[in-house]
């Protein structure tokens, strides 16, 4: 789904495509419009996250945390595509720090199961046959063979970890990028990565950006401290993050074939992994 079909989309909904402005283009066509943010999915498999999502906003609104507001109920089916609709937000007053997303992830922390919808686990290693599988001959053969490898080792492992914390609803995807600061304080956006599972995957997420995406320790102290804990004083941090690292390496390697500088991230990422180097710095794609 490109921008034009995405418009296309608004246009069979009743909204004046042409006076939207595209904010986001990737797993969903991001719009704002008026005082209304409208997300148009990929197609019609994503209308069941699509709903989990809004009951998922529902959910925090009724618990008091501080999260983007549905601005209807359930979605639409237009043409094949969920669209869902949201309050936007107020313009960001500046940019979101880790400092931000602890507070929030500590409410999230402390919330049961739903009761009126089930939360999925956390597949974080679901995608990576289907990754290498976009990579094809793009990548070495031996470097596919490898990261299988790894996927079988860690699956099992993490499968098989004692928690430090109550295991129950987590984000997800906790990094900054998904907080927006507004006049009001820090609120997290970005629902569709909610699941049920070990908290500390979100803890894990911020620990890797320490260590590889070179976030500041600086600022990673200041998220521990007012998370509360350090997941890297778990023994079963170094589990999940290996779990993570595949997982990153084999979804880099999907944008080879068609983009040169994925290659070569995707090449320095298998070899820093094939090293046992846990500090080579990698670069966001």
């Amino acid at each position: 789904m490109d921008e034009a079909r995405a418009r296309e989309i608004l246009g069979a909904a009743g909204l004046p495509a042409g006076e939207a402005r595209l904010r986001a283009l990737g797993e969903n066509a991001v719009f704002t419009l008026g005082e209304l943010a409208v997300k148009v999915g990929r197609d019609a498999e994503v209308f069941e996250r699509a709903e989990r999502e809004l009951a998922l906003a529902a959910w925090l609104e009724d618990a008091g945390v501080p999260a983007v507001r549905a601005a209807e109920e359930k979605p639409r089916l237009v043409e094949g595509h969920p669209v869902t609709f949201w309050h936007r937000l107020p313009e960001a007053v500046r940019p979101a720090e880790p400092r931000d997303l602890a507070p929030l992830l500590r409410r999230v922390h402390a919330l049961p199961e739903p009761e009126a919808f089930t939360l999925p686990r956390r597949e974080l290693l679901g995608g990576v046959e289907r990754w290498l599988r976009l990579a094809g001959d793009a990548i070495d053969p031996a470097d596919a063979a490898f990261l299988r490898e790894r996927r079988d080792s860690f699956a099992p492992a993490a499968a098989a970890l004692t928690p430090h914390l109550t295991p129950g609803p987590i984000h997800g995807d906790a990094l900054p990028r998904n907080v927006h600061v507004g006049p009001d304080g820090p609120v997290l956006v970005d629902l569709e990565t909610f699941s049920s599972d070990l908290r500390e995957h979100d803890l894990v997420v911020l620990a890797l950006s320490r260590d590889r995406y070179g976030l500041d320790p600086a600022a990673y102290e200041a998220f521990t401290e007012a998370y509360g804990w350090d997941v890297r004083e778990w023994e079963g941090c170094a589990v999940l993050r290996g779990a993570r690292e595949t997982a990153s390496c084999a979804w880099v390697a999907q944008h080879a074939p068609a983009n040169p500088k994925a290659l070569a991230e995707f090449e320095r990422r298998v070899a820093s992994l094939r090293d046992g180097d846990p500090e080579v710095r990698w670069y966001p794609f």
